[in-house]
């Protein structure tokens, strides 16, 4: 049986800051990913003090968040990567996508986030993000997990390794996830996101 499409609607909020913007990203219909746009460092810090604050407020579970980076993509040989521009968090239903690279400073917010031992940080292939964080901001991330290792090992597939989202997506949730390459490999270092670019954080 062929898996079945998420769909997906963004609604942008199209604030009038600078500082700012919010996406509204309706899946299913029935679940609502409220995402925030920023280059802004006390935006960020504004973040993850809420995001900190309801999980101690709800639960005492370690806060699981998902990370992943982007930066723009480099087309010519023997030329190395370009830097990180933008860093996606997501707890629950909440994300932030902060455009690092326009940032005046990185926030010490985050930097603290990221090296706290009582929060997991999951992604695909997120060993590679976090050297690139490393390597690019000086920012370390204490405790990660690799999705496609932990889907290996829980059900006894090893070519889950080296999966991608959509393989994933569509092995263990019977879902198609669209990631389309005109996004993927978009200029994620543009001062300006595209609502697409936003929605895909």
């Amino acid at each position: 049986m062929a898996a079945a499409a998420i769909p997906i609607r963004t609604v942008d909020h199209e604030l009038p800051y600078d500082t700012h913007n919010i996406y509204d990203i309706h899946v299913d219909d029935a679940t609502v990913i409220r995402t925030l746009v920023t280059h802004t460092p006390h935006m960020v810090d504004q973040w993850i003090a809420e995001v900190e604050s309801e999980h101690r407020r709800l639960s005492t579970a370690r806060l699981v968040v998902g990370l992943d980076v982007e930066w723009r993509p480099n087309f010519h040989r023997n030329q190395g990567d370009n830097p990180v521009a933008v860093v996606q968090l997501c707890v629950a239903r909440r994300c932030l996508v902060f455009q690092i690279l326009h940032a005046p400073l990185v926030p010490a917010s985050l930097s603290a986030f990221l090296q706290n031992r009582s929060h997991k940080f999951v992604g695909v292939g997120i060993e590679s993000d976090v050297e690139k964080l490393v390597e690019w901001w000086n920012l370390n991330v204490a405790n990660q997990v690799d999705l496609r290792s932990l889907a290996a090992d829980k059900r006894g597939r090893a070519e889950y390794r080296n999966a991608g989202v959509k393989v994933l997506a569509r092995e263990l949730l019977g879902r198609e996830v669209e990631k389309p390459q005109r996004v993927t490999m978009s200029r994620w270092d543009a001062e300006w996101l595209s609502v697409k670019q936003g929605a895909a954080g």
